[in-house]
């Protein structure tokens, strides 16, 4: 092995003469040898894909009543699965078992596009990544500000109405993640996801309990056929709503962003490909059932009156103990949530400091820190990554604390990137690497879909859009929002 200064693994280059195959600690292009399973690759997804988004599937169930609601899931079901699958074929290139890898997105995209959609692949993923860190940023301090508001509901016997700034939980949020930040890359990011996953599982089944103790209390599946009726919203209001909830659907099922990232943590034999597969499969079915289930059970629960969030909303107030621990929950799985979807931007921006600094040793030197507690590793101090991370935590819990109705541009940025992220590139690349000829059965077939998820993110973005022009007319910055 040369001399060159080595980071962390996803982010530079290891200077190493790979053995054919690899060898027992050495992966087939010099890395250290990957370690990731099935099991942590669906730990992964699951953390990146059952987020707080789960929350708002009753409300857009209630958008769009008992059968288009149900449908529509199981539909961005298939759709994420069949889209994932392809895009696990292109984490290596020309041979999906030995070929080159490609160690991210946008990696993927150049070695099977090119040219200027590399750039705009960039662009929008890593713009998405931005507006998904504010998004949790938001959402974490929504659910500590739901805690405090829920005991003084309960102190004040609902008498009094508990407004509460988010401001000093989005601080507290932003100060876990300017120390969790820190993990160097995605592989150890494994424990976190873990303990996210089972997070997401917690409070998804709180919420999915009371809706179902909700239904046997009052003896009857509230909702209609067709959603929300005119004249509870005005025909327009019904129009944006059933946009906004197509979005919601969409996106809560999308994962795309951080797919190749997590293939890269994948050992082999077997190929990471057929075993990303498995994996997608696994969580995206597991998934289904928890969405299928929640948004079901809480449109049945309160039918058009499903609150936007199912736990914050206060749908439900007793016990309101039981409520506390599934708020706390999200808290910790957005903790984890946050670090796992901002690892590959955190690479990019490292990975090109490296480049364009080889000497620095402020960018590319780790310092051995050895003052830890009995039983912790020696950590590897890097002052660019503490600096750099921290300037982006600090950054994204400013900027919501400002302008928390931000939720929305991020639905917004989530509805452009669906399509490009979740649909085109991936069905492009695929098309490319199996070499598909134009016009045929299978190449029509691909483009069919293509089209109609650009239709669907166009609608939700407009959605989005008007649901972001509502929130700007209450808008007060700094003042009780909650």
């Amino acid at each position: 092995m040369s001399g060159e200064i080595i980071s962390n693994e996803q982010g530079f280059d290891v200077s190493v003469s790979p053995a054919p195959g690899g060898s027992k600690c050495f992966d087939d292009d010099g890395r250290r040898k990957r370690t990731g399973t099935v099991w942590t690759a669906s730990a992964h997804i699951i953390t990146a894909v059952i987020g707080s988004g789960i929350l708002s599937l009753a409300w857009a169930t209630a958008q769009l009543g008992w059968i288009a609601g149900p449908t529509v899931m199981l539909l961005f079901s298939f759709l994420t699965c069949y889209t994932s699958c392809l895009l696990a074929s292109c984490y290596r290139s020309v041979d999906p078992v030995g070929g080159k890898r490609n160690y991210t997105y946008m990696e993927a995209v150049e070695s099977n596009l090119g040219g200027c959609k590399v750039k705009i692949c960039g662009a929008i993923q890593y713009m998405n990544l931005f507006g998904v860190a504010i998004g949790y940023t938001i959402a974490a301090s929504i659910s500590m500000a739901a805690v405090k508001r829920s005991n003084c509901f309960h102190d004040s016997h609902a008498k009094n109405p508990c407004h509460i700034s988010s401001t000093p939980y989005m601080l507290a949020f932003g100060g876990m993640g300017v120390l969790f930040s820190q993990i160097p890359d995605f592989n150890q990011t494994s424990w976190l996801s873990v303990v996210a996953a089972a997070m997401s599982f917690t409070y998804s089944s709180i919420g999915l309990a009371l809706g179902i103790f909700k239904v046997a209390e009052t003896g009857q599946f509230r909702g209609s056929l067709t959603g929300i009726s005119i004249g509870v919203v005005s025909e327009t209001q019904k129009i944006w709503r059933s946009f906004q909830a197509l979005g919601d659907i969409a996106f809560a099922y999308s994962y795309s962003l951080i797919l190749i990232e997590i293939q890269n943590t994948i050992k082999s034999p077997p190929s990471e490909s057929q075993t990303m597969k498995k994996a997608t499969l696994l969580s995206v079915s597991v998934t289904t059932v928890f969405y299928m289930l929640f948004g079901c059970f809480g449109y049945a629960a309160f039918g058009d009156l499903a609150p936007k969030n199912l736990l914050t909303g206060f749908g439900f107030y007793n016990p309101f103990w039981l409520v506390d621990i599934a708020n706390i929950a999200i808290v910790l799985h957005l903790v984890g949530a946050y670090q796992v979807t901002c690892q590959p931007l955190f690479a990019f921006v490292e990975k090109h400091a490296a480049r364009i600094f080889p000497g620095s040793n402020f960018i590319n030197k780790e310092y051995d820190i050895t003052a830890l507690p009995a039983g912790f590793k020696t950590y590897k101090l890097n002052l660019f990554r503490l600096v750099w991370r921290t300037i982006f935590v600090v950054i994204t819990t400013v900027i919501p604390m400002v302008m928390p109705f931000l939720d929305n541009v991020s639905g917004i940025l989530g509805a452009l990137g669906f399509w490009p992220l979740t649909v085109y590139f991936p069905v492009e690349m695929y098309i490319v690497q199996k070499k598909i000829p134009k016009w045929s059965s299978k190449w029509i077939s691909l483009q069919i879909i293509s089209v109609a998820c650009l239709i669907i993110s166009i609608a939700a973005a407009a959605g989005a859009f008007a649901g972001l022009v509502t929130n700007l007319k209450d808008y007060r910055p700094f003042q009780p929002n909650y």
